[in-house]
């Protein structure tokens, strides 16, 4: 089938916003096929207890790739407990080296209340410089919506659900029915 045949997977909005001693990581629960809402309440976020260090992960791209990283990085956690940027650093370097990861259509934010990383498929370990990352079809929307407030008296819970509800009524790919985790120090 070729890819105008097939539109592909659309539709995840994943935010991270570290304010105020706590990391709040939400995702919207939408999965779109072409034009089509397949579902509106998968769960894109997680929390895992490695080691039984707690970290908060939220994730966009393929379900099934996404998963794959999350049990890798989940296996690299319990490996290194409480060193959330060595396991992340060692999943990056898997996944850039490794031919069967190299093929996985996802990225993934992670936290553990201290830490903050993106994670992504080309070997990157990105730590934000606002405190605030987004990634997803409605990422970018999302973002910048969480820059703007972060300077406000707001919590990084409600930044984080007032942007993901910017994101949700400007991209068609992302609808409002989170997914909100808190983790903090």
């Amino acid at each position: 089938m070729s890819e105008q045949e097939f539109p592909g997977w659309h539709g995840t909005t994943i935010i991270g916003v570290r304010k105020g001693g706590q990391v709040v990581i939400a995702g919207d629960g939408q999965v779109s096929l072409g034009q089509t809402v397949i579902k509106g309440t998968a769960r894109k976020v997680r929390r895992l207890s490695p080691g039984g260090y707690d970290v908060v992960c939220g994730f966009a791209g393929s379900t099934a790739d996404a998963f794959t990283l999350l049990e890798r990085l989940e296996s690299k956690l319990e490996k290194t407990p409480g060193q959330l940027q060595r396991a992340s650093v060692e999943l990056a370097k898997d996944w850039r080296t490794d031919k069967y990861l190299q093929k996985l259509e996802a990225m993934l934010i992670v936290s553990d209340g201290k830490e903050l990383y993106v994670i992504t498929g080309a070997g990157d370990v990105l730590e934000p410089e606002h405190d605030v990352t987004a990634i997803g079809s409605g990422g970018n929307y999302a973002l910048a919506a969480a820059r703007a407030l972060m300077d406000t008296d707001l919590s990084a819970e409600d930044i984080a659900r007032r942007a993901m509800a910017i994101a949700a009524d400007i991209c068609v790919y992302t609808n409002g029915n989170l997914t909100v985790e808190t983790i903090g120090t």
